[in-house]
């Protein structure tokens, strides 16, 4: 089930919303139960073959939780050895699920071999969920995480708005919500605050990321086909999946934080303007909070992080780490070669800020952020051409065609308005034929730049003014003349806003969340 389809917003969040809120009048743990069974639910109407699997899933960790936590108190038995075999069989169930046809084509393609694909289908959001639970594991093994109440923990796996792509959930940030009686009584702000954050992630989903997609899709595809798309061709494509993403996942992340807020729940800010970034490092600060907090805590720490074995050991792990965020990501070489790219990016960035002092370079100067900002837009959108293209023919297509090799050539969309201004002289050849780009393509990229650049995020402006306790009317009462009505202005805004969403989703239908693909 998506969150922009009418079934969603129509049907299963106003049934949930009520049934929460009834039963917490009575018990907070029946409202819990309630929400986890909702939760449960939800995925089973996408994949109900794999509710088993996932179900298996919370129990085993549960119990090996347990059984941790039990050994760690009496200080006696083997608790790291329960740890490593419990994360050893979470690791292998993902493995085989997500990973088991990219170890046999590339099996079949580096060494000859013949191996038959094996018949597997990927049960959605298994990274997240394995992933939270084993952050939760290692947690109880180092003494930092107990939990007694299994319906809070299957609550913390399975709660819907971030079971299937994100946020990694930590335990210290949702378990004493879950099971803090208040959560569950009905608060106007918090619903007022939801219901904002909700429409406007889902008019960023619906109206820029999907219209951008019509740019993206068609133009990737003919640069797998073979085709070299020229100068403009390429660059288009490739800002076009840039701002889709962007605006994909930023619009998934604020309708999750707005469903939470329905609940009195406060999601972990999970993106925060990454597109903003003056550097490499900050953009990894910025862009899937959550999964750069787990890599850094669970993974380049534990390798040695930044304090062993002095700058050569320290890039060596940031380097396995992005290899492996990028193998997180998908199974295929091009996730790969983009997280390997990242982790060259960290590198240089890292070795840059040791070396440019010694230069004497200021880069605290507005031009020094400016240039930053740019040089980190450049790097991330070049590694966003591995991360979208089928295979590396597809994306040396595209950075070719970015780099001018297949010639320049302007959209005639644009060409119309631009060759009576540039005069005779000047001629273009257009985009393809085959291609067409719908010259709103190009006013949603315009309009998408301004977004980006111009506005702060929702996420971070509901930090900063306290999304569990201050609603999104009070901000405005701070910015509006008193003379005027936020609360009235807002609702009348969102409802507009809302009802030009449904009808776009009437007339193209709900289409998945880019990141239901990792």
């Amino acid at each position: 089930m998506l969150f922009n389809s009418y079934s969603f917003i129509f049907a299963f969040l106003p049934v949930v919303f009520v049934g929460a809120f009834l039963l917490g009048r009575y018990s907070h743990r029946l409202a819990a139960l309630w929400l986890g069974l909702a939760s449960l639910w939800f995925y089973a109407i996408w994949t109900p073959r794999f509710v088993v699997l996932l179900l298996g899933s919370i129990l085993f960790n549960y119990a090996a939780a347990w059984w941790i936590g039990r050994e760690s108190e009496r200080k006696s038995g083997h608790p790291k050895l329960i740890l490593i075999g419990a994360i050893t069989i979470d690791l292998g169930l993902l493995g085989y699920y997500k990973y088991a046809n990219f170890l046999i084509d590339s099996s079949n393609h580096l060494l000859g071999m013949n191996l038959a694909a094996l018949d597997i289908i990927l049960p959605l959001g298994i990274s997240f969920f394995t992933f939270t639970q084993i952050a939760f594991l290692v947690d109880v093994y180092r003494g930092i995480a107990r939990e007694y109440n299994f319906v809070n923990y299957l609550l913390f796996v399975t709660y819907f708005p971030h079971l299937i792509a994100g946020p990694v959930l930590h335990h210290s940030q949702m378990m004493p919500q879950f099971g803090n009686p208040k959560t569950f009584r009905m608060n106007p702000e918090n619903i007022s605050a939801g219901l904002t954050v909700f429409v406007l992630g889902l008019a960023k989903k619906v109206l820029i990321a999907d219209t951008l997609a019509k740019g993206a899709v068609p133009l990737f595809s003919a640069a797998s086909a073979g085709v070299q798309l020229t100068f403009f061709e390429a660059w288009t494509g490739a800002l076009a999946y840039t701002l889709q993403l962007y605006f994909d996942f930023s619009g998934y992340c604020d309708m999750a934080v707005g469903i939470s807020l329905l609940f009195n729940v406060k999601l972990p800010i999970n993106f925060d303007s990454p597109y903003k970034a003056a550097s490499i490092i900050d953009f990894w600060r910025r862009w899937h909070m959550t999964l750069s907090a787990f890599l850094r805590d669970y993974l380049y720490i534990p390798l040695g992080g930044s304090k062993h074995g002095g700058p050569l050991r320290r890039y060596v792990n940031l380097m396995i780490t992005m290899l492996l965020g990028g193998l997180w990501h998908g199974a295929g070489w091009t996730f790969i070669a983009w997280g390997g790219l990242h982790g060259a990016y960290l590198i240089v960035n890292h070795g840059w800020r040791a070396v440019s002092p010694r230069l004497g370079i200021d880069g605290s100067s507005r031009f020094a952020r400016i240039a930053g900002v740019a040089l980190t837009f450049l790097a991330v959108v070049v590694g966003w051409v591995f991360f979208r293209a089928e295979n590396f023919q597809t994306a040396w297509n595209m950075l070719a065609g970015m780099a001018g090799f297949h010639g320049v050539s302007l959209p005639a969309s644009l060409e119309r308005h631009i060759a009576p201004v540039l005069g005779s002289k000047l001629r273009f050849d257009g985009f393809l034929p085959s291609v067409g780009i719908p010259s709103m393509v190009f006013v949603t990229l315009l309009f998408g730049f301004v977004l980006v650049w111009g506005f702060p995020n929702l996420q971070r402006l509901l930090e900063r003014y306290r999304s569990a306790e201050l609603s999104f009317t009070r901000v405005r009462n701070r910015i509006l003349p008193r003379r005027v009505d936020a609360t009235l202005l807002a609702a009348s805004l969102s409802a507009l806003l809302f009802f030009v969403v449904v009808l776009a989703i009437g007339s193209a239908g709900p289409s998945e969340f880019l990141y239901f693909e990792f």
